[in-house]
């Protein structure tokens, strides 16, 4: 009976103590180990602090893409519907990148003179939460094409928000109705911050936490430029499935650029079409007449070869 009344106590003050800690605080260690299998749960990514709900950790898979060089502003399509996770990781960047010259941006950017004065007149008047395009919008290269987001009936655009994340090299990881802004800084940048030698030293293992606290399936339809942010981090929970596009020479898978960029796109459209929930689904897959290999294929990498029966 003691014991019984014990645990209403613990269980009434630590009621208490969630209710009157503003949910902007980081928990006590030592509280959070009290009530970790309860309600709540803290998740510290790489210095983000994170309040999630223990029972938020979905099986629903995630699709991870890359994002395109050149991006647009529309604000009339739809609206944004939140600001991207890391968003304080961004403005450091944006910090880091107004204190560079136009030279050392042209560099680092490795662009003519013209996209580099475009950009570093993006850079002095940008504002990371205002007049903002949903991520899905803003990019405009091949993959955006084919996968055609602005063409989405309701059911596919509410496919997209649960599964689909957009790696970035200067916002991290985002939803597709982030609120973005035109930037340009790819993931490969030799951008050195904070003590930080490059992007993925900068960004770390925080996009693949972010991911693995939300599913055990990460569809990879990203380049590896981006990809390499995620899977060196992922736990072994979590599989790492990669579709690679390509043709049979010589007894060789040969991957051309743009037609994985257009196949990329099109399988996003086509999963959202489908409802597509288990990876044994997307060996079905046959568009831009691509068909699954098994012979090439193996648990952790799916092939789809241009002509295959």
């Amino acid at each position: 009976m003691f014991q019984f009344t014990l645990h209403i106590i613990s269980f009434l003050i630590i009621s208490m103590l969630i209710i009157l800690m503003p949910l902007s605080l980081s928990i006590p260690h030592s509280i959070r180990l009290l009530f970790e299998s309860s309600a709540v749960l803290c998740y510290p990514v790489s210095g983000d602090i994170h309040l999630r709900h223990s029972h938020t950790r979905s099986l629903t898979m995630r699709i991870i893409i890359s994002p395109a060089k050149k991006m647009i502003v529309d604000t009339d399509s739809f609206p944004a519907e939140s600001l991207p996770t890391f968003l304080p990781r961004t403005e450091r960047l944006l910090a880091v990148l107004r204190d560079m010259s136009p030279a050392q941006l042209q560099t680092l950017w490795k662009c003519n003179d013209a996209i580099a004065a475009l950009n570093v007149e993006r850079l002095a008047a940008m504002d990371l939460n205002r007049s903002l395009t949903p991520a899905i919008l803003s990019y405009e290269g091949i993959q955006y094409r084919y996968m055609a987001p602005t063409v989405f009936e309701r059911s596919q655009l509410d496919y997209i928000r649960d599964h689909l994340r957009i790696l970035s090299g200067f916002y991290g990881l985002l939803r597709p109705f982030d609120g973005v802004t035109p930037y340009r800084l790819e993931m490969q940048a030799k951008l050195a911050v904070d003590g930080c030698r490059d992007l993925y030293a900068f960004w770390g293992g925080a996009l693949a936490e972010a991911l693995a606290a939300e599913t055990d399936l990460v569809v990879n339809l990203a380049s590896k430029e981006y990809s390499k942010a995620v899977e060196p981090h992922l736990p072994p929970s979590v599989r790492f499935l990669t579709c690679t596009f390509g043709e049979e020479k010589d007894g060789k898978v040969l991957e051309k650029g743009t037609a994985c960029k257009m196949a990329r796109g099109q399988m996003v459209r086509w999963m959202a079409e489908q409802g597509v929930e288990q990876a044994g689904d997307l060996r079905d897959f046959d568009g831009l007449g691509y068909a699954f290999s098994p012979v090439h294929s193996t648990e952790h990498h799916f092939v789809f070869l241009k002509g295959e029966t």
